[in-house]
């Protein structure tokens, strides 16, 4: 095999020689193995066949057969196919039936294929599916390709103990013994033709929440929720109406006409009839209430006739399935959701990022039933179009529950964060494009790259088109390949016939190159025309080209009125925009909402990005100003180590903190400061980086202490909630933020009164945002007891997997003295299991992020070489993920060059590279991604083997 840096390229997927018509599937599920008997009907296209491949990984071959024609087979093992051979030549357009009698043996800790997830006492293994992207051929002998959409019947026999037997499609035969201790069901898949990595099977022990959902013309479906045995009702109750208000959503708030400002109102009232009936359908029923209830129903009948909704859903049941052990947080399988099961239903130990991630998922599956399931990518180099497209409309309803302020500003966050931020990501040595050159795993692609840069780039094509133009191009493309595969050139082209705008260019760029436009702008104002000019100087890839983008930005006076406000299409490495008659503008407000997806460079003055913060009226706006002048405040400390925080910083952070306007609208994350600065000399010196941090805040605690005290105790009581419904939540979470915000900036002062307030708000916190904040304080803090809580706090986690993850996750990251040891003794606990995601993730994931412990202290080093080196053969999808950890170590100090190249060169040295290719390239993406330390390193060491040129990759 040549040296190749991927295992999968683009020419790897070609046409397919048949068309897949339909499966009937018989799995005869055991605790140990399941049989399984294939009916595989597929027809020749315009070209005869001799052979047939189709994909079948650690599967023992029973027997293969075809109805038509005589066959033989050979297993391929190594190359995962079952090659059958016809005995005669197969005419073109001829349908054949091709049947296979075959076993497949589950795992605990390869999450593909049928697996084995977490078992409730006393019942039989529980076991579900994951074929996203090749675990179906895991399963059973398939032509495993996303193009491979057909029907399907699927049987199912298995112990009767299992309360729930469930498969994709409805249920055609009823649940019925068979034989004493078997049960069998059957289900038919025809509505939706499906790809095979949409399959879902599972067998297992749930408690079953079911809910009625009734469309505003009166058509049904009901809504199930499979969770695990004595789980809370009443969390199961809420779980179902986010659920119900998120495919309620999608049907009023999405669809061609969306933004028809006359319809929005008859949307809103729609919205508010509907929980007007679903309220009085809970309630007791006289024949009043009857009454009530057909007159809501037909006023909802009536406005329903006047608008072109979003997406209706075809099926008879829409299930979530709660999967304790998986590599990714939700997975759409045609009318059966898995969700990992800590973020299924609002547990009481659920955090806040926690519920908003449920909010999230739950719509984002949800809408996968139209876009990814009735449309489907043609290969996995279209998986970004499945997620973009889908996150896009998964911020839509994010947005509609908490405000487009804070929801776009923690998307902002999200990408400027250090250690796990896009930005950081797309920078580092470990990136990739949008669409690959190739990849090792689908797996691989399942990053922030395509669930948070992929839909910046959908987002900036709808700022480009406008919100109109953009969403009936949408209609355009889900109507024109409705139950067929689309590729990304299909999306392009769909989007430039509805907005009449030539967008390929700018696609090739966007998809196909790394990192981001990092812009510099000047400005001139001429006084005598009253002309004002934008100057635009953006960097780009060498090699690469300029990125097109849509630069929104608006001139603006002192009392934060927009002179005027401009959105233009960039293009080109220089670009100028000139704006004729307009007064001189006291500052700029540049990239509002984000426009584009990069980082923009101008040398603002000190005063205008003060009265910025203070006066813009676009919350982004506000917030990079307020970014910009942390990241100086902080970069004069770094360059000063013996000076202290500015009075102007200290005032600024004040007034922000007490802005309750702001607050209350963009929530406690705009006074977000993180341990990072923009200065490539000092961004990777990360224990400098938190001490800054932790002087400032100290700063601001020392001056203001009483007056923090107060706005804490202010956020306190505005964190009680009025009602249940989603809305209050959101303000709530808003509030909760800036609550411990005012905590995180008392801690600083680390003294024992300061101690004394966190643990109380330890012991006594009604929900598990404030208890694990006052934990996370307390066990960074000196306080003499720190140790005592912390062990009664981990013997109280344990008993619980939500609050387990989220006490591990808190380990992970801590800041004190001991956090490497701390991360040793808890991968030692009875209660770590390095086989569950959720445990890896939470406490691994943390600690690899932790990067002034886990990459720049030796005991960290050593402990992070153990962890990848006991991972990769359990999980290389999470191993992966922490190996970027490693993306920047040519840009850090040189001291720490030779230490972290060899951490991955000896682990490359001792990986597999065909049994594990994603961590083996990913290893060696990273070190050709750091030629400098790699130098350093083989002066020291040698060279590294595995990096020759021509190398051949080792068996």
């Amino acid at each position: 095999m040549k040296n190749r840096l991927y295992k999968y390229y683009p020419e790897d997927f070609g046409e397919l020689t048949v068309d897949v018509l339909h499966m009937d599937l018989v799995f005869d599920v055991y605790d140990d193995r399941t049989n399984v008997k294939s009916v595989l009907r597929v027809r020749t296209k315009d070209a005869p066949i001799e052979k047939l491949e189709l994909n079948c990984r650690d599967l023992e071959i029973r027997a293969v057969s075809c109805i038509q024609y005589e066959v033989s087979y050979r297993y391929r093992k190594d190359d995962a196919i079952l090659e059958i051979n016809f005995r005669e030549e197969i005419p073109p357009h001829t349908e054949v039936a091709v049947i296979t009698d075959t076993v497949c043996r589950p795992t605990k800790n390869i999450l593909e294929g049928l697996y084995y997830d977490e078992t409730p006492a006393g019942a039989p293994p529980q076991q579900i599916t994951q074929c996203q992207q090749w675990g179906f051929q895991r399963i059973v002998p398939c032509i495993d390709d996303m193009a491979a959409k057909c029907t399907y019947r699927t049987t199912i026999i298995a112990d009767s103990q299992y309360t729930n037997l469930i498969t994709n499609g409805d249920v055609v035969v009823e649940r019925h013994t068979v034989k004493p201790g078997r049960d069998k069901i059957v289900y038919d898949n025809s509505i939706t033709p499906m790809a095979t990595y949409l399959f879902f099977l599972g067998a297992g022990t749930y408690a079953t929440f079911k809910r009625e959902f009734e469309y505003p013309d009166g058509g049904t479906f009901m809504l199930e929720l499979l969770v695990p045995p004595n789980s809370d009702a009443a969390a199961a109750e809420k779980a179902l109406d986010i659920l119900h208000d998120a495919v309620m959503w999608v049907y009023l708030f999405t669809g061609p006409e969306q933004f028809d400002e006359e319809k929005l109102s008859v949307r809103k009232e729609l919205w508010e009839l509907v929980r007007m009936r679903e309220k009085t359908k809970l309630e007791a029923k006289p024949e009043s209430t009857q009454e009530d209830l057909q007159k809501v129903r037909d006023r909802l009948a009536e406005l329903n006739k006047t608008i072109n909704s979003g997406y209706r859903y075809t099926g008879t049941v829409y299930r979530e399935i709660g999967m304790q052990n998986s590599d990714f947080g939700g997975m759409e399988n045609v009318g059966n959701t898995t969700i990992t099961t800590n973020r299924i239903m609002p547990f009481p130990q659920m955090t806040d990022p926690a519920y908003e991630y449920m909010i999230r998922v739950k719509v984002h599956e949800y809408h996968h039933n139209q876009n990814g399931s009735e449309v489907t990518g043609k290969s996995p180099f279209e998986i970004w179009l499945n997620e973009a497209v889908t996150v896009h409309v998964e911020e839509q309803h994010h947005a509609f529950l908490f405000g487009e302020d804070y929801s776009r500003l923690g998307r902002v966050l999200e990408l400027l964060a250090p250690a796990s931020g896009t930005f950081a990501l797309d920078s580092g040595a470990a990136s990739m494009p949008i669409i690959p050159d190739g990849f090792n795993d689908p797996n691989d692609l399942i990053t922030a790259v395509t669930y948070v840069k992929a839909p910046e780039y959908v987002r900036m094509v709808e700022f480009l088109i406008g919100k109109d133009t953009f969403v009936r191009g949408l209609d355009r493309y889900f109507k024109r390949f409705k139950h067929s595969n689309a590729t990304t050139q299909d999306w392009i082209e769909a989007m430039e016939e509805e907005s009449g705008q030539p967008l390929k260019e700018m696609a090739e760029t966007w998809l196909k190159q790394t990192k981001y436009p990092v812009v510099e702008v000047s400005a001139e104002y001429d006084r005598a025309a009253r002309k004002f000019t934008f100057f635009l100087k953006q960097k780009y890839p060498d090699g690469g080209k300029p990125w097109e983008f849509p630069f929104k930005a608006a001139l603006v006076d002192e009392n934060g009125n927009d002179l005027v406000e401009i959105l233009e299409r960039v293009s080109g490495e220089n670009s100028e925009i000139v704006i004729e008659n307009v007064d001189m503008p006291a500052f700029l407000s540049l990239n509002r909402g984000y426009s584009f997806y990069g980082k923009l460079v101008y040398k603002a003055s000190h005063d205008e990005l003060l009265i910025q913060v203070r006066k813009d009226s676009d919350t982004i706006g506000r917030f990079t100003a307020f970014y910009t002048l942390v990241d100086r405040e902080k970069l004069r400390l770094l360059k000063n180590p013996e000076s202290k925080p500015s009075e102007d910083f200290i005032e600024l952070y004040y007034r922000l903190l007490n802005d309750r306007q702001l607050l209350e609208k963009a929530g406690g994350q705009f006074l977000t400061i993180f341990e990072s600065v923009e200065d490539e000399e000092f961004a990777h010196r990360y224990q400098a980086l938190y001490e800054v941090r932790q002087k400032l805040l100290k700063a601001v605690a020392w001056k203001y202490k009483n007056s923090v005290i107060s706005a804490y105790r202010f956020f306190e009581s505005a964190s009680t909630p009025r009602d249940s419904t989603p809305e209050e939540t959101a303000r709530i979470i808003k509030n909760r933020q800036a609550k411990n915000v005012c905590l995180g900036i008392l801690a600083a002062l680390d003294t024992p009164d300061i101690h004394v307030m966190i643990k109380q708000q330890f012991e006594t916190a009604t929900c598990a945002t404030d208890r694990l904040s006052a934990f996370a304080a307390y066990l960074n803090s000196s306080a003499p007891d720190k140790i005592e809580v912390l062990r009664a706090f981990e013997a109280e986690s344990k008993k619980n997997l939500v609050a387990w993850e989220a006490f591990l996750s808190v380990i992970g990251s801590n800041s004190s003295i001991d956090a490497v040891e701390l991360v040793r003794e808890m991968e030692r606990s009875d209660a770590f299991r390095i086989e569950q995601t959720n445990d890896q993730r939470a406490l691994y994931g943390s600690f690899a992020r932790n990067r002034k412990k886990s990459l720049q202290t030796e005991e960290g080093r050593a402990l992070f070489a153990e962890i990848l080196r006991k991972l990769a053969p359990v999980n290389e999808y999470s191993t992966v993920n922490m190996l970027n950890a490693f993306a920047n170590i040519d840009q850090m100090e040189s001291k720490y060059h030779i230490p972290l190249v060899k951490i991955l060169a000896d682990l490359l040295g001792e990986l597999d590279a065909q049994k594990y290719p994603s961590v083996y390239n990913r290893i060696r993406k990273l070190l050709l991604g750091a030629p400098k330390a790699v130098k350093t390193y083989g002066i020291a060491h040698g060279e590294i083997p595995e990096l020759k040129p021509g190398n051949p990759e080792r068996k």
